[in-house]
């Protein structure tokens, strides 16, 4: 390797060096958005079709949060994760009104 390249590499590695610190580190799974002043209503009555595979499970619907009110979304079928167990969406009142965490699967 002669002189300019290793210049180069150099020079290289001294502008990508302060980058490394740019690297955005994932939020915990959480609450998220703006908090909602209106409860989300009751639970609609669902009925699960049968499962596409034998084994399925069936993911409950949920009020969410869309466009300033809210809209059911509906059940459905998900084949399990192995090591994991699905917690539910859900609605936590805090001091500032109703916040939402969406349903995910967590490890066991």
């Amino acid at each position: 390797m002669n002189v300019s390249a290793s210049k180069r590499a150099l020079w290289a590695i001294a502008l990508a060096a302060p980058l490394a610190g740019c690297v955005v580190a994932p939020a915990p799974y959480g609450y998220y958005g703006e908090p909602v002043y209106s409860a989300p209503p009751p639970p609609q009555r669902e009925y699960a079709p049968p499962p596409p595979v034998l084994g399925w499970l069936w993911i409950g619907g949920y009020w969410s949060w869309r466009a300033g009110r809210h809209v059911w979304i509906g059940g459905h079928w998900e084949a399990p994760r192995p090591g994991y167990r699905w917690v539910p969406h859900e609605w936590q009142r805090d001091s500032h009104g109703w916040r939402e965490r969406p349903g995910y699967w967590d490890r066991r």
